[in-house]
């Protein structure tokens, strides 16, 4: 089973043992508008936690999207890459980004949780 984690630079994380799925929240693609490109990062590529790990392109602006945790992406989503509407219309499920195999499972403890995170978008105005 996992569960989701979220960071004040609106990625998302699911961890399933060490290994973590990453995208951006809904909140942020509604604010990026339709994504037109993506550019994710190498399999076997390090991050360290909030590290540039992907490049997002939409109508509207261009983003940068930010390792949630600390580790080696082990998978990248290709389907984003191909038809990156894939983004806007499931964020947290077929638009994800990248796997990591997770350096410090305490670390994913210390993000927020869907509750923490919806408070902290409804500060945001």
């Amino acid at each position: 089973m996992s569960t989701i984690r979220y960071t004040e630079d609106h990625e998302w994380v699911s961890l399933d043992g060490n290994e973590a799925t990453c995208g951006i929240t809904d909140y942020a693609q509604e604010q990026l508008g339709d994504v037109v490109f993506v550019e994710l990062p190498e399999v076997g590529a390090r991050f360290a936690a909030a590290d540039e790990a992907a490049v997002i392109e939409s109508v509207k602006a261009a983003a940068e999207v930010y390792a949630p945790l600390g580790g080696e992406v082990i998978a990248v989503n290709d389907a984003i890459v191909n038809d990156p509407s894939l983004v806007n219309a499931d964020p947290l499920g077929h638009g994800w980004f990248f796997r990591l195999r997770v350096d410090d499972l305490n670390a994913f403890e210390a993000l927020m949780d869907e509750s923490a995170y919806e408070s902290f978008v409804e500060e945001l105005g």
